[in-house]
């Protein structure tokens, strides 16, 4: 082995943990042991261990009196526990004092094999990941963004290049792929560190009102006006300010924010004072503005002022080494929020994670761990708990290639199911769903109403 483990075998029958001692040393651990929990209590103060395997059942401190100290000495190590005596309710009991797994005896070598493998790498994926946040791309602040793959080194470390500078930056990138994590990590280690980070997502946001938004509005500027509001780059002033989505903006809206740019300068719908901003722009979207540019409905000259520096998000499927990383980041963090005592998964799962594709990218796999982890019922996620991820049979005929239409169904039933699917795979986002559909997105929101499906959440 590369690195070698260190892992406490206890058992107070001697032969046991003799033949644990060989067997277990022969797959290239290295081992100390112990012939009671109090002797594994005292062996874990004593020295560096990084699993221990341990009987529930010893005459003087049992496994499960020694599991509750040793925990208080050291929680992260994975504990093993093994009984000759099958019993439910002592396994949740291990569970949930903190236990990693139960084996019952006479062991099973290859289960054994197998648990002590996919404990360890469970607590090497949680150190890579600890590190990974504090040195990619030189020890950037960016807690929420996971990886070691080469296409996120390369982007955070040209993170790091912009974010010192002043340059406008556009992050490019499907849906789902971080581009606001992206934007804060440019933020917060910027220069503007310690102003406002202020965001505004241009598709959530009415055309008729997006000025507002922006600029702000005198009172009695327009029906509903019954106060001044300062907007969203006032807010910002001396910080950075984030527009998402920035290609649903109208062209009349575009004109504007060019103007505020090239100025930095503004002044609020209703209003004749002229405000100067300080402001770092960055924008965000996942729609190819060039092609927009040619078709006429983005400005040639707002792009190449929002394009001074591009940052390009992978999508998940080009980056799949990243997802045990995400995955185990993801499990931790929900199972802390949702009270659940779930910390791994089998291998069989992570088979299923790294293998789908993934269409919503990092947010579709942070909303797929979390749903199963308010749902699961063992401290281990298995293949069962992604059923969604598995193809399913029973859809049309097996036989039926890739690509062929189901015959015999209403063309409306048709359109609606793709438009359904393709919101769930979008993670709700309507302006995505609407590109990966090929129409606008005012056609999308006449189609949901047509169809029923107006209360659909998202943006």
């Amino acid at each position: 082995m590369a690195d070698t483990y260190r892992v406490l075998v206890v058992d107070d029958d001697a032969a046991h943990r003799t033949m644990l001692n060989t067997l277990v040393g022969g797959w290239g651990y290295e081992i100390v042991d112990a012939d009671d929990g109090e002797a594994a209590v005292d062996a874990v103060r004593a020295q560096p261990v990084d699993l221990v395997l341990m009987d529930i059942r010893m005459v003087r401190v049992s496994g499960l009196e020694a599991l509750e100290r040793i925990k208080t000495i050291n929680p992260a190590i994975p504990i093993v526990l093994m009984t000759a005596y099958a019993s439910v309710e002592m396994a949740v009991d291990a569970l949930k004092k903190g236990a990693y797994d139960y084996l019952i005896k006479p062991l099973d070598f290859d289960k054994l094999r197998l648990t002590l493998a996919r404990a360890l790498e469970h607590i090497r994926l949680r150190a890579e990941n600890r590190r990974l946040k504090h040195q990619l791309a030189g020890g950037l602040q960016a807690p929420d963004i996971v990886g070691s793959s080469p296409a996120m080194v390369r982007l955070m470390e040209t993170v790091a290049q912009v974010a010192v500078s002043e340059a406008t930056v556009m992050v490019t990138g499907e849906s789902g792929t971080g581009k606001e994590l992206v934007a804060a990590a440019i933020h917060h280690n910027s220069p503007r560190r310690d102003g406002p980070l202020v965001k505004v997502n241009c598709a959530a946001i009415t055309d008729t009102l997006l000025e507002s938004e922006l600029f702000g509005h005198e009172k009695g500027a327009f029906t509903g006006a019954d106060r001044r509001k300062e907007g969203r780059f006032v807010q910002a002033d001396g910080g950075s300010l984030f527009l998402d989505e920035v290609g649903e903006m109208p062209v009349s809206m575009q004109v504007k924010l060019l103007r505020v740019i090239q100025e930095r300068e503004l002044t609020r719908v209703g209003g004749e004072e002229t405000l100067s901003v300080d402001v770092r722009l960055v924008v965000a979207t996942n729609r190819d503005l060039m092609k927009m540019v040619r078709a006429g409905t983005f400005r040639e000259d707002l792009y190449y002022r929002l394009n001074v520096v591009e940052l390009k998000t992978p999508p998940l499927r080009e980056r799949r080494e990243d997802i045990p990383l995400l995955a185990t980041h993801f499990l931790a963090r929900f199972a802390e929020k949702n009270r659940k005592v779930v910390d791994r998964f089998s291998p069989r799962a992570m088979d299923l994670l790294i293998r789908h594709p993934w269409p919503g990218n990092v947010r579709e796999l942070m909303n797929t761990i979390e749903r199963a982890v308010v749902l699961a019922r063992s401290a281990c996620l298995d293949r069962n708990d992604f059923a969604a991820l598995e193809p399913n049979p029973g859809d049309g005929d097996p036989d039926t290639p890739p690509g062929a239409f189901a015959v015999d169904v209403p063309l409306e039933q048709i359109e609606r199911d793709a438009i359904v699917n393709t919101l769930a795979s979008a993670g709700g986002n309507k302006s995505e769903a609407a590109r990966r559909l090929g129409i606008t997105r005012k056609t999308l929101r006449e189609k949901l109403k047509r169809y029923n499906l107006a209360s659909t959440k998202g943006k």
